[in-house]
């Protein structure tokens, strides 16, 4: 199936969307600076809608999503970016409560994936932790140890209620 057929069918819905959010849309003049000197590392989970919980705006934070809200190699690469390049001078690292990823070890997941699809995604590493405080700490470690980072970043660890929805800092 070439790509325009993909969009009239399974992205139909996002495509009609669009057009309704065009009709509203003005240029707000932002550039790629996080107006806010802010990123934040956290979870792809669907729950978590980074900037109303921080209070923030569009154009005010750089948001970094994976699955765990792990600080990656690829993480590590874009924050140098948004460090030097896009004003960030303050990192939050943000993981949540529920998170599939804290809550089962690497094999474990490995093994559900087969289950579900028959793959054997192996090669890949997950990065699950069931100690969440700890998997965060190492996290903001690796942040603030991080070589191509400017010496004055700060960061920080919380975690993210999904309850709740408030945000607990970490002592990391």
């Amino acid at each position: 199936m070439n790509d325009a057929n993909v969009f009239e069918t399974d992205f139909a819905d996002v495509l009609e969307a669009n057009k309704e959010y065009a009709l509203q849309f003005s240029d707000s003049d932002l550039t790629g600076v996080a107006r806010r000197g802010l990123a934040v590392v956290t979870c792809m989970d669907s729950r978590i809608d980074p900037l109303a919980l921080l209070g923030m705006m569009p154009g005010d934070v750089k948001i970094l999503r994976n699955a765990g809200a792990r600080v990656t190699e690829d993480v590590l690469r874009t924050l140098v970016l948004a460090n030097h390049l896009l004003g960030v001078n303050r990192v939050l690292v943000m993981p949540h409560t529920e998170c599939r990823m804290a809550s089962a070890e690497e094999e474990d997941v490995h093994e559900a994936i087969f289950a579900a699809s028959g793959i054997n995604s192996r090669g890949i590493e997950i990065r699950t932790s069931t100690d969440q405080l700890g998997a965060l700490k190492t996290d903001v470690t690796r942040v603030r140890a991080y070589p191509l980072l400017s010496k004055t970043i700060v960061v920080g660890g919380a975690i993210f209620d999904v309850h709740t929805g408030l945000l607990m800092p970490q002592d990391v």
